[in-house]
């Protein structure tokens, strides 16, 4: 008799539902600009090289944490890095939640796949009571993450904000049709004055036996005078200008710099594009995510954030540990704590 199919692959989105999107073309979302994917490559020789390539894209030592130290409430423009995606937000008094993923594997079973390399500096129950929104850049596993949506089903009444699609995996999981929302690139959704916008991005989607029958995005995040750019996970695309002219400039971008490599360059970043991004955003501190936590490339460990310090010239950067808030308009974190 078969196994069962894990919960965690989530629901079969029903293409007819989407078909007015433009991103939409028979039955699959596409980006813009053509680009090759990495299911478009060669299986064998990307698991060849993921045997070999030892423990280069590990950390040599332990990596420094900080528990976090939140207010009581919201401040005005805040963020706390919790490790490769996963950002709480803080955005004109309203807290955010993005691409949270407390699971120790980003795979569809937690026996297997890519583990990681330190623990989130938090536990799931210290989050705030009252967040505003949960938002999810796409559906690969290393950003939605079933075991942390079940606990926040459960425990904060808070709505999913996310790209089209996504809610067939909200569905089946048990997320209340109320507390979804689904959006197509450049559709918004207000949140007691918090504005979430779906932006553009150039990358794909998945979970097992599926490719690109869900939308990916960015976010742009608005609220009193802050405004906020999550880029997710994303390739380098000329609509982050486009981006930053209509819902920019932006207090912080938050932007992937790590899981490059030449053979997907079209759907992940690397640190120069990072900082093309942000100036393209009209961005004033950038934040560097989707690096750090979880071996998906076959860089070292390290190189993402020592490429960025090279290329970043007169960028600001906000380097925490992860775990480390900072708050926009104050220090910024810049001690090397990765060497």
């Amino acid at each position: 008799m078969l196994s069962p199919l894990p919960r965690s692959i989530g629901g079969r989105p029903d293409p007819a539902a989407y078909a007015g999107s433009p991103q939409l073309r028979d039955g699959l979302f596409h980006n813009r600009l053509e680009s090759r994917q990495v299911e478009e490559m060669s299986r064998t020789e990307l698991a060849r090289d993921f045997a070999r390539k030892g423990r280069s894209g590990r950390p040599s030592r332990t990596v420094p944490l900080t528990t976090p130290q939140l207010p009581e409430r919201a401040g005005q423009g805040a963020a706390t890095w919790l490790g490769h995606a996963t950002a709480l937000l803080e955005v004109g008094g309203h807290w955010v939640l993005a691409d949270p993923v407390w699971s120790s594997r980003c795979s569809p079973s937690q026996a297997v796949g890519p583990k990681r390399h330190h623990p989130v500096p938090m536990p799931l129950a210290a989050l705030p009571d009252d967040l505003s929104a949960v938002v999810i850049s796409h559906d690969h596993y290393d950003h939605l993450d079933t075991r942390t949506v079940d606990w926040l089903v459960r425990y904060r009444d808070v709505p999913f904000v996310v790209p089209l699609g996504i809610g067939a995996h909200l569905r089946v999981w048990g997320v209340p049709e109320p507390r979804i929302v689904e959006l197509d690139w450049n559709e918004s959704h207000q949140v007691d004055g918090l504005s979430l916008t779906c932006t553009e991005a150039q990358h794909f989607s998945g979970r097992l036996f599926t490719n690109n029958t869900t939308l990916w995005s960015s976010w742009a995040l608005a609220a009193g005078e802050t405004r906020v750019f999550f880029g997710g996970d994303t390739g380098y695309t000329p609509a982050f200008r486009q981006i930053g002219d209509a819902h920019g400039p932006f207090d912080l971008t938050i932007l992937p710099i790590g899981a490059y490599d030449a053979r997907w360059r079209d759907i992940h970043m690397d640190p120069e594009e990072a900082v093309r991004t942000h100036r393209d955003l009209g961005g004033k501190v950038l934040l560097p995510i989707h690096w750090a936590t979880f071996d998906l490339a076959f860089h070292s460990w390290a190189d993402p954030i020592e490429r960025l310090l090279v290329a970043a010239g007169d960028v600001s950067l906000a380097l925490p540990r992860p775990g480390e808030r900072f708050t926009l308009g104050g220090a910024l974190p810049a001690d090397p704590w990765w060497r």
